[in-house]
């Protein structure tokens, strides 16, 4: 009589070690069709990614581990491609799960359950070299509570499958909302180039053909220990600003070309029509660099990711490309002296500004 009660125990605590079965997402259509976006990676990036949730499943027993069938990433993927149409040809977007997680504990027959599921979505594209990116659009963050009876387990499945439904619901409702007013979720690039041309009377002269240099433009006093006749300081720079319109972003950008006075002087003897003419070519090379550069600012050669800083970067490279032509126009007409090559680099600067649309 030992011997068989000793069997029984033996069978039975068998019995009770058996792994329980893993949570299985039904399939359901989802309540809406993505016209922006679908899903092409689920990850799972929780800290702690052991399995989803510890259930209370033998009375007076502690709760025990059990996991979504499958893991994570690929039970929430599958009912997302089981439960939505994946229209390939919209914007990609990953499903980073940050938390899922099912607690429960147990009064008698009696089991409550707190649910919390927390997921980030991110667009995803690919940069020059073809490497992955991703950007961060928006969170979703929801919970759950629930009772149920002790053998009765549907409440966990469903309540997980409500909240991935309820997360895509909310990505939906964000991509129709700022599809066309986003500057993450653009889809082009439009620029338009303003030149600043004002003739004012301050201390600042912009470049405007109907406006050359004059002598009273030069207003500081000469330089001592200069063996130069005449200096001008000419520069130019560029503002921007970006809008979002129907999914376009239009970055309006102006460039100047100007001459400062109060940094500029000649010398009272040098003040003549030759060295004046010297002078405006200075003038007239800034000039060229600034339409150099503005025909180095089009959607084929800047990044929607991108475009604030690969614009930066050519505007310094247009400096240096100024700094080097100016030293280039003086070396070569030996600060004007030089007349047959003052009288080349006259032609030369013309020339340009013809072709460049600056000058007819």
């Amino acid at each position: 009589m030992n011997k068989v009660f000793l069997f029984l125990f033996l069978v039975g605590s068998f019995a009770f070690s058996i792994a329980p079965d893993p949570i299985r997402l039904r399939s359901e259509q989802f309540p809406f069709t993505p016209k922006e976006f679908y899903i092409a990676a689920v990850t799972d990036q929780r800290p702690d990614r052991g399995p989803v949730a510890r259930l209370a499943l033998v009375l007076n027993q502690a709760p025990q581990p059990v996991d979504l069938d499958k893991g994570v990433a690929i039970s929430l993927h599958h009912f997302i491609d089981q439960g939505v149409r994946q229209n390939k040809a919209l914007r990609p977007i990953a499903m980073r799960v940050r938390q899922c997680r099912v607690s429960e504990t147990a009064v008698g027959n009696r089991v409550s359950g707190q649910f919390s599921f927390a997921v980030t979505f991110e667009l995803l594209g690919k940069d020059d070299a073809g490497v992955t990116t991703s950007t961060r659009l928006t969170d979703y963050q929801g919970s759950a509570t629930y009772t149920r009876p002790l053998g009765n387990l549907d409440v966990i499945e469903s309540t997980i499958r409500q909240a991935v439904v309820s997360s895509l619901r909310s990505l939906n409702e964000y991509m129709k909302r700022e599809s066309g007013r986003n500057e993450k979720l653009a889809r082009s690039l439009k620029i338009n180039f303003i030149d600043d041309t004002r003739i004012t009377d301050d201390d600042t002269v912009h470049y405007n053909t109907a406006r050359k240099l004059t002598w009273a433009d030069f207003q500081a006093a000469p330089r001592q220990g200069s063996h130069y006749a005449a200096e001008v300081f000419t520069s130019f720079s560029y503002e921007g600003k970006s809008m979002v319109k129907d999914g376009i972003i239009i970055l309006n950008l102006q460039a100047k070309a100007y001459m400062l006075k109060p940094s500029s002087w000649a010398r009272s003897d040098a003040r003549n029509a030759y060295a004046l003419n010297h002078e405006q070519r200075h003038f007239d090379i800034t000039k060229i660099i600034v339409e150099r550069f503005k025909r180095k600012i089009h959607p084929d050669s800047l990044t929607l990711e991108d475009y604030n800083s690969i614009t930066q970067y050519q505007f310094i490279e247009s400096f240096r490309e100024m700094s080097k032509m100016q030293t280039q126009y003086d070396d070569e007409t030996n600060h004007s002296l030089n007349q047959p090559a003052q009288e080349r680099w006259n032609q030369k600067i013309d020339a340009e500004l013809r072709s460049l649309g600056v000058i007819k």
